[in-house]
C-alpha cells in the first residue's frame, strides 16, 4: 500500500480527536500532506472514525482529484471538502496537516460570526493574530474552498467558518491537533467572557501580539522552505527489489568450482565496485538544495532518548574515555574516534560488527576508516600473517621477502605502479610524493583541490575540508611551509588552468594532487571525465598527476580508481588499504623514472635521492598483511561484493528518504556510501557568511544524527559516510535499513 505512513498519521489524528470528543460519527475531515509529492491523504466521506483503517484513507492530488490505488481505499471516496484541503496545501507550503471539525464551542462562534481577538500570547503564538471568520458558502463547494484560501494566506493557523465549523492547520499532525484543541479552549474562554460582561473583553497589548506572531511566522517560514527549496526525492517503489551482494558472492563461489586460481585474472576482468557511475549533476543539485534548506534534525524528545542511551548503555565507554583525557590529549588518539556525545570504546571487531566495552553490538560501517574491504579481523589473512610473524617477528630492520611480494602484487593489478616505496602512513606517502615531484620536475608549486584531505603534513594542511579556506586550519605551521601550495575549487577546471598559468610564471607546477572520486572520498563527487581532463592539463603544463588512493586503492577495485577511470597518474599514494587494515600502512608508487628518486642509501651526490625513511616502513607484518589481503580480495572478488552491498544500502536509504519526505541525500560510489543530512561538508568560502552562520549548527546536526545511528546499532563515519565490506550480506544491509528507518521516524516534522 502506497503512502502508508501518511495514511497512518490521518488515522492516528482521528483516533486522538475521537477520544477527546472533538469528532462525532462521520462529521468533519482530516488530512496530511504526503511528503515529496503534490498529494495528500484524507479521510473518506461518510465513514465512521471509530472503524477507520489505514487502507480506508483516500489519496488526493493538489487539484482536489481523487487518486485511487488498488491497495488503498477501494470503493471509498474522499471527503467532499477535499477541494478546500487542496487549496490550503497549495497556498501554504508550511502546512502539513489539516483538521476540519464541528466542535461545539468554536461552532457557537461560527453561528455568531464573531472572530476571536488576540486574547493571550499563547493563542497568537500558535494560532495567529486573530481567529478570523471565513465567509459562508455551502459545504463541499468550490466557493467555500476559495473563501478558505483567501483567509489562510494570512499565516494564521485557525479559522472559524461561518455557520459551519472550524479549520485548524499545523506544521505537522501533532501541531494541527494541538491547534484545534487550543482553538476550542480559547473559544470557551471567549464565549464565557462575552456572556459575563458584554463589551468589556480585553486583548493583549499590540506589541506583545506582534512579537508572538513574528515567532509563529518564523517557524512557518522555516517549515515552508523545506517544501519550497526541496527537490523531488529519488523515487524508489516499495516493491522494488534491491541490488544484492549475496548474488555476486554466490556467483563467485560457483565460479570457484571451475576457476580455482584467479591469480592470472587482471583487475579489469575481476571488475570494479562501482556498478554504475552516479549522475553527478543531479547529486550536486540535491546537495545544494539540502544546504539551501534549514536544518532538519531529531525531535527534542528523540535527541534526549539518544543521549540517554549513551548515559545508561555505554557507561564503561564513558568511564575509560574520561580516564583517557588525563593521559591522552582530547581523550582519543585518532579523529575517527571522536563521537558525540563521547567516544565509544571498542573491545571486539569481527566481520560486519563491532562490540563495545558494555557489550553493545553495532553494524560496522566505519570499517576502520575504509581499509578492511574483506571485513574486520579477517581470519584467513590473520592466520597467514601469524605464520610469517612467528618466523621473523613484526620487524627485522633488514630486507624481507614480503617487501618485494607486496610491490609485485600491486604492480600485477595496477601495472602503472612500476615501482613502489613502502612508508608508514598515507600522510607520509603524500609528503614523499610531493617531495619526489619537486625533485623530479625541478619545479616547486603544488596544486590540490580545496576541501580534500591529504593527511596532516605542513604542505597539505591548506584548503582543508572547506574549499577556499587556505590556511584556516594551519595553526602551528609557518607561512613558508604552505607558500608554494595552491588550491582550486572542486570540479572547476577553469580555475585549475588559471592556477597552472599563474604557477608557470613562478617557475612551474611540480604536481597536481587529487582524490579521484572527489574531495573527502567523494563527498563532493567529480564528473566521470574530470580525471581525464586533469591529466590533459598536467601534460600541457608539464606537471605530474598524483592520485591519492588512500581510500579508493583496492576499495574501488583491484585496479584502483585509476583502473576504473582509465586514467594513468604519474604517482599514486596509498594508505590504509595497502595493508588490509594492519598498522604502518602507506606508500607511494608510479613510473620507474620518477620513483628512482626514492633510491635508498647515501650516494654522496647532492640531491640525487630524496630523503625518506622510517625504520618500521616495509616491516614484515605490514607487507605480509598487505600481500595476503590483496590475494584474498582477488580470490573472493571482495571489492565487487562490497560495492553491491553499497548499492543495496544506498538504494534502501533513498527509499526511506522518499518515504519520510526528508531533504537528505544518499548516494554511493561502489562501497563508499554517503548519507548527507546537514550538508556541512558542502559549505565553502564562496559564501563565507553562510559558512560562518551555519557551520556549527550543521556540524552539530551531523554529530547528533551519527549519535542516533549508533544508539540504534549502526556505526558510521561522522554520521555522514559509510564503508561497506564483503562481510555485509543482504541480511546485514536489510537489518541496517530497518535501523535507519527507526531513526528517520524520529526526525522533526515526520
Amino acid at each position: 500500500m502506497k503512502h502508508q505512513l501518511s495514511r497512518r498519521h490521518v488515522v492516528d489524528m482521528c483516533r486522538t480527536m475521537l477520544e477527546r470528543g472533538y469528532l462525532k460519527a462521520t462529521e468533519g475531515n482530516v488530512s496530511v500532506r504526503i511528503p515529496g509529492h503534490e498529494l495528500y491523504a484524507v479521510t473518506p466521506s461518510n465513514y465512521d472514525y471509530d472503524k477507520m483503517r489505514d487502507e480506508d484513507i483516500c489519496i488526493v492530488d493538489f487539484n482536489g482529484k481523487h487518486v485511487p490505488d488498488l491497495d488503498g481505499a477501494g470503493g471509498l471516496v474522499p471527503s467532499i471538502e477535499c477541494g478546500m484541503h487542496a487549496n490550503i496545501y497549495r497556498t501554504r507550503p508550511d502546512v502539513n496537516a489539516i483538521v476540519h471539525t464541528h466542535q461545539p464551542y468554536a461552532s457557537a462562534l461560527a453561528f455568531l460570526r464573531k472572530p476571536i481577538p488576540a486574547l493571550t500570547d499563547e493563542q497568537v503564538r500558535f494560532l495567529g493574530r486573530e481567529v478570523a471568520i471565513i465567509d459562508y458558502a455551502p459545504s463541499g463547494t468550490g466557493f467555500l474552498a476559495k473563501n478558505v484560501q483567501k483567509k489562510v494566506v494570512s499565516g494564521d493557523n485557525a479559522f472559524i467558518i461561518a455557520n459551519h465549523g472550524v479549520v485548524a492547520v499545523g506544521t505537522d499532525p501533532d501541531r494541527a491537533v494541538f491547534n484545534m484543541a487550543l482553538l476550542e479552549k480559547v473559544s470557551i474562554a471567549y464565549l464565557m467572557a462575552l456572556t459575563s460582561e458584554a463589551g468589556k473583553v480585553y486583548t493583549i497589548p499590540s506589541t506583545i501580539r506582534e512579537i508572538a506572531f513574528s515567532k509563529l511566522k518564523k517557524d512557518e517560514k522555516r517549515i515552508a522552505s523545506q517544501i519550497v527549496d526541496a527537490v523531488e526525492p529519488v523515487r524508489v517503489d516499495a516493491g522494488e527489489q534491491l541490488p544484492s551482494a549475496d548474488a555476486v558472492a554466490d556467483a563467485e563461489a560457483d565460479a570457484a568450482g571451475y576457476i580455482t586460481d584467479k591469480s592470472e585474472m587482471s583487475s579489469a576482468e575481476l571488475g570494479y565496485s562501482i556498478s554504475e557511475y552516479l549522475d553527478v549533476d543531479d547529486t550536486l543539485r540535491r546537495l545544494k538544495a539540502l544546504v539551501a534548506q534549514p536544518l532538519r534534525g531529531l525531535r527534542h524528545d528523540a535527541l534526549l532518548d539518544t543521549l540517554n542511551y549513551y548515559e545508561t548503555k555505554c557507561t564503561a565507554s564513558k568511564e575509560i574515555t574520561e580516564r583517557a583525557k588525563k593521559r591522552i590529549p582530547g581523550g582519543v588518539q585518532h579523529n575517527l574516534a571522536f563521537n558525540y556525545p563521547f567516544p565509544l570504546a571498542i573491545d571486539k571487531a569481527e566481520g560486519a560488527y563491532l562490540t563495545d566495552r558494555d557489550g553493545n553490538v553495532y553494524i560496522d560501517f566505519l570499517q576502520a576508516g575504509g581499509p578492511t574491504i574483506l571485513g574486520s579481523n579477517y581470519a584467513p589473512v590473520n592466520e597467514r600473517v601469524a605464520e610469517v610473524i612467528k618466523e621473523s617477528g613484526p620487524v627485522t630492520g633488514l630486507f624481507h621477502e614480503y617487501e618485494l611480494k607486496l610491490a609485485e602484487i600491486i604492480n600485477k593489478y595496477m601495472p602503472h605502479i612500476e615501482m613502489y616505496r613502502s612508508l608508514g602512513s598515507g600522510t607520509e606517502a603524500v609528503m614523499a610524493a610531493v617531495r619526489a615531484a619537486r625533485a623530479f620536475t625541478g619545479k616547486k608549486m603544488v596544486i590540490k583541490v580545496g576541501g580534500a584531505y591529504h593527511g596532516w603534513s605542513d604542505t597539505m594542511v591548506y584548503g582543508l575540508r572547506v574549499p577556499g579556506s587556505f590556511r584556516m586550519n594551519a595553526k602551528g605551521i609557518p607561512w613558508g611551509a604552505t607558500e608554494r601550495t595552491r588550491e582550486t575549487f572542486p570540479h572547476d577546471l577553469g580555475t585549475l588552468r588559471r592556477k597552472l598559468i599563474e604557477n608557470k610564471v613562478r617557475g612551474g607546477t611540480a604536481a597536481v594532487i587529487v582524490e579521484p572520486l572527489g574531495p573527502e572520498s567523494g563527498t563532493r563527487p567529480v564528473p566521470y571525465d574530470y580525471n581525464a581532463a586533469v591529466r590533459k592539463l598536467c601534460d600541457e603544463f608539464g606537471a605530474l598527476l598524483v592520485f591519492d588512493e588512500v581510500v579508493t586503492g583496492f576499495r574501488t577495485g583491484l585496479g584502483g580508481a585509476a583502473g576504473y577511470f582509465g586514467v594513468t597518474p604519474d604517482l599514486t599514494v596509498f594508505g590504509k588499504a595497502v595493508s588490509g587494515g594492519y598498522p604502518m600502512a602507506g606508500g607511494v608508487g608510479g613510473r620507474s623514472d620518477i620513483m628512482n628518486v626514492f633510491g635508498s642509501g647515501l650516494d654522496g651526490k647532492s640531491g640525487a635521492h630524496i630523503q625518506v625513511g622510517g625504520t618500521l616502513s616495509a616491516n614484515p607484518l605490514s607487507c605480509a598483511a598487505g600481500y595476503f589481503a590483496i590475494q584474498e580480495m582477488a580470490r573472493t572478488n571482495a571489492p565487487v561484493i562490497a560495492g553491491r552491498a553499497g548499492d543495496r544500502l544506498t538504494r534502501g536509504l533513498q527509499r526511506l528518504i522518499d518515504k519520510y519526505g526528508l531533504p537528505y541525500v544518499a548516494y554511493n560510489q561502489g562501497s563508499i556510501v554517503h548519507l548527507e543530512s546537514s550538508g556541512v561538508m558542502l559549505l565553502d568560502m564562496r559564501n563565507p557568511v553562510k559558512l560562518l552562520k551555519e557551520n556549527k549548527g550543521r556540524k552539530k546536526l551531523m554529530e547528533q544524527m551519527g549519535a542516533a545511528y549508533a544508539a540504534h546499532g549502526i556505526i558510521t563515519l561522522a554520521g555522514s559516510r559509510m564503508y561497506t565490506s564483503m562481510a555485509d550480506t543482504d541480511e546485514v544491509i536489510d537489518d541496517a535499513l530497518n535501523r535507519f528507518d527507526q531513526v528517520f521516524a524520529l526526525v522533526e516534522g515526520v
